[in-house]
């Protein structure tokens, strides 16, 4: 029998007291939880991870938390050990009475697997859900899932944070917008894409892409004009960018000015660092959700800590998330 660990029916307060507040780094994300935890003025807990000769890992929480707000900072990209830190420090938490347990992960692995697309495969990102509940998780925190409805896999509260709230000031402040045009790489993100293009009123076109096995485009079709035009691609993540790649040989092969992309996401697997290299992107704009493998003079890496952090203070505190998205209500202060 699968036991659910649903979310407390009343905050972990003491009257009027707030809860303290625990921010613990794994593995995988230690230097965005570092900032993180500069941006919310509260130092990280204390963790430690041991390792058996076999490879066995165990995490040990070194500080109190009973009656906390745990907060545990991991993407969950490959290798699988981030995955299993994760829920193993869930466990760990669980078991040392924490009163509210919140699993941040910028990166949720396994997104992308959300269906089953032929017969006799799993819904990865289903059985995630499930075992990340099953550990002892109160909350999940999120950043830019492959599909939305993956929030649906959860039966505790999902906080999915939107990367525009760092993208669009972002490019209100450094690219010069006057003759861009936003494009999606495929026809399954056309509406993040479409995001940007109603946020600063300017025309959408469409990659249609044709993929014969996974992580191979055979052939991609612009749906749209671009002639001229200083064009920006919209994804939520960039795997081997062999998309990304041919989709700009694409634009450039319909009359492009330019084409640069902003991709939430940089797993970056096989030959990704030089298919962007040798590519006719001007630029790849990524958010620090997963560490770069290493430097590249074309990928630009933007900060979500202040985000993350706000998030993090909103949900304490209970406060909006939503409120965060300020491109969506002038009346909401950007982000400091």
């Amino acid at each position: 029998m699968q036991i659910h660990h649903s979310e407390p029916p009343n905050p972990p307060y003491a009257g009027n007291t707030m809860p303290e507040v625990k921010l613990f780094a794994c593995s995988a994300s230690e230097k965005l939880a570092q900032e993180i935890a500069f941006y919310y003025d509260e130092p990280l807990g204390q963790k430690v991870l041991n390792r058996f000769s076999d490879g066995e890992m165990q995490p040990i929480i070194q500080e109190s938390v009973r009656g906390a707000f745990v907060f545990f900072i991991q993407s969950t990209h490959p290798p699988h050990d981030n995955l299993m830190e994760l829920l193993l420090c869930i466990d760990a938490a669980r078991r040392a009475s924490a009163g509210y347990i919140t699993a941040v992960i910028p990166y949720f692995g396994y997104a992308r697997q959300d269906r089953k697309d032929m017969p006799r495969v799993p819904i990865s990102a289903k059985l995630i859900a499930n075992l990340l509940t099953t550990a002892g998780a109160n909350r999940i925190m999120t950043m830019d899932l492959h599909a939305d409805q993956v929030q649906g896999f959860f039966d505790i509260p999902v906080d999915h944070l939107r990367s525009e709230a760092i993208y669009i000031p972002y490019l209100e402040n450094n690219i010069d917008l006057s003759n861009v045009v936003f494009a999606s790489p495929d026809v399954g993100g056309v509406k993040r894409a479409r995001e940007f293009s109603k946020h600063f009123k300017r025309d959408l076109v469409i990659c249609d892409k044709y993929r014969s096995r996974a992580n191979q485009v055979e052939s991609i079709t612009v749906i749209g004009d671009v002639s001229g035009a200083d064009v920006i691609l919209v994804d939520d993540l960039v795997d081997t960018a062999g998309t990304l790649c041919k989709a700009a040989d694409a634009l450039i092969g319909k009359g492009a000015r330019s084409v640069r992309a902003i991709c939430t996401h940089p797993v970056l697997s096989g030959k990704a660092y030089e298919n962007i290299e040798k590519s006719q992107l001007t630029e790849l704009i990524v958010c620090d959700t997963i560490p770069l493998k290493k430097n590249c003079a074309k990928i630009k890496v933007l900060s979500t800590a202040k985000l993350f952090s706000r998030a993090i203070r909103n949900t304490v505190e209970h406060k909006s998330i939503a409120a965060l998205y300020h491109w969506k209500n002038p009346v909401n202060p950007p982000l400091p």
